[in-house]
Protein backbone atom coordinates (compact mmCIF):
# COMPACT_ATOMS: atom_id res chain seq x y z
CA UNK A 1 0.00 0.00 0.00
CA UNK A 2 2.71 2.29 0.94
CA UNK A 3 4.43 1.58 -2.44
CA UNK A 4 1.11 2.66 -4.09
CA UNK A 5 1.37 6.23 -2.52
CA UNK A 6 5.13 6.72 -3.24
CA UNK A 7 3.83 6.05 -6.74
CA UNK A 8 1.04 8.40 -6.70
CA UNK A 9 3.01 11.00 -5.19
CA UNK A 10 5.84 10.70 -8.14
CA UNK A 11 3.02 10.70 -10.71
CA UNK A 12 1.80 13.48 -9.59
CA UNK A 13 5.15 15.55 -9.20
CA UNK A 14 5.84 14.81 -12.86
CA UNK A 15 3.05 16.49 -13.42
CA UNK A 16 3.37 19.56 -11.81
CA UNK A 17 3.30 22.69 -13.76
CA UNK A 18 6.82 24.80 -14.36
CA UNK A 19 5.05 27.54 -12.17
CA UNK A 20 3.95 25.24 -9.29
CA UNK A 21 7.72 24.09 -9.47
CA UNK A 22 8.72 27.07 -10.02
CA UNK A 23 6.88 28.60 -6.87
CA UNK A 24 7.15 25.81 -4.67
CA UNK A 25 11.04 26.23 -5.75
CA UNK A 26 10.91 29.94 -4.35
CA UNK A 27 9.51 29.01 -1.35
CA UNK A 28 11.84 26.59 -0.76
CA UNK A 29 14.61 29.14 -0.96
CA UNK A 30 13.10 30.83 1.67
CA UNK A 31 10.85 33.89 -0.09
CA UNK A 32 7.66 34.34 1.62
CA UNK A 33 4.18 32.42 -0.11
CA UNK A 34 2.69 35.21 -1.65
CA UNK A 35 6.16 36.60 -3.23
CA UNK A 36 6.19 32.93 -4.46
CA UNK A 37 2.85 32.60 -5.94
CA UNK A 38 3.20 36.25 -7.86
CA UNK A 39 6.90 35.76 -9.01
CA UNK A 40 6.27 32.60 -10.50
CA UNK A 41 3.81 33.16 -12.77
CA UNK A 42 5.59 36.35 -14.62
CA UNK A 43 8.79 34.11 -14.18
CA UNK A 44 7.35 31.46 -16.31
CA UNK A 45 5.93 33.65 -18.72
CA UNK A 46 9.45 35.73 -19.18
CA UNK A 47 12.08 32.98 -18.55
CA UNK A 48 13.16 30.03 -20.62
CA UNK A 49 13.26 26.91 -19.60
CA UNK A 50 17.15 26.91 -19.20
CA UNK A 51 17.14 29.68 -17.41
CA UNK A 52 14.85 28.85 -14.77
CA UNK A 53 17.17 25.90 -14.14
CA UNK A 54 19.87 28.34 -13.51
CA UNK A 55 17.48 29.78 -11.04
CA UNK A 56 17.17 26.34 -8.93
CA UNK A 57 21.41 26.07 -9.08
CA UNK A 58 20.95 28.78 -6.20
CA UNK A 59 22.27 26.18 -3.72
CA UNK A 60 22.86 28.60 -1.36
CA UNK A 61 19.75 29.59 -0.48
CA UNK A 62 18.09 25.69 -0.47
CA UNK A 63 15.92 24.42 2.65
CA UNK A 64 14.93 27.77 4.11
CA UNK A 65 11.22 28.33 5.52
CA UNK A 66 9.25 30.52 3.41
CA UNK A 67 9.69 33.94 5.04
CA UNK A 68 13.52 33.67 6.42
CA UNK A 69 14.92 35.52 3.05
CA UNK A 70 14.32 38.97 1.91
CA UNK A 71 13.68 39.84 -1.87
CA UNK A 72 17.17 41.62 -1.58
CA UNK A 73 18.98 38.56 -0.65
CA UNK A 74 17.44 36.44 -3.49
CA UNK A 75 18.37 39.27 -6.04
CA UNK A 76 21.99 39.45 -4.71
CA UNK A 77 21.92 35.79 -5.29
CA UNK A 78 20.29 35.83 -9.11
CA UNK A 79 23.30 38.29 -9.62
CA UNK A 80 25.76 35.60 -9.06
CA UNK A 81 23.81 33.37 -12.28
CA UNK A 82 25.61 36.50 -14.76
CA UNK A 83 22.82 36.67 -16.64
CA UNK A 84 21.14 40.49 -17.26
CA UNK A 85 17.76 38.88 -18.60
CA UNK A 86 17.09 36.76 -15.49
CA UNK A 87 17.84 39.55 -13.02
CA UNK A 88 15.52 41.54 -14.73
CA UNK A 89 12.80 39.69 -14.94
CA UNK A 90 13.67 39.25 -11.19
CA UNK A 91 13.86 42.25 -9.85
CA UNK A 92 11.05 43.04 -12.02
CA UNK A 93 8.61 40.78 -10.65
CA UNK A 94 9.85 41.16 -7.10
CA UNK A 95 8.99 45.08 -7.35
CA UNK A 96 5.56 44.50 -8.67
CA UNK A 97 4.66 41.50 -6.23
CA UNK A 98 5.74 43.28 -3.29
CA UNK A 99 3.34 46.34 -3.79
CA UNK A 100 0.53 43.98 -4.38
Amino acid sequence: MAVLGLGLTAALAACATPETRVRNGLMSIGLSKPVSYCMAGRMVDRLSLGQLNKLNSLGKLRKRKPGDVTFNQFVKETRSLQDPEIIGVVTSSGVICAVQ
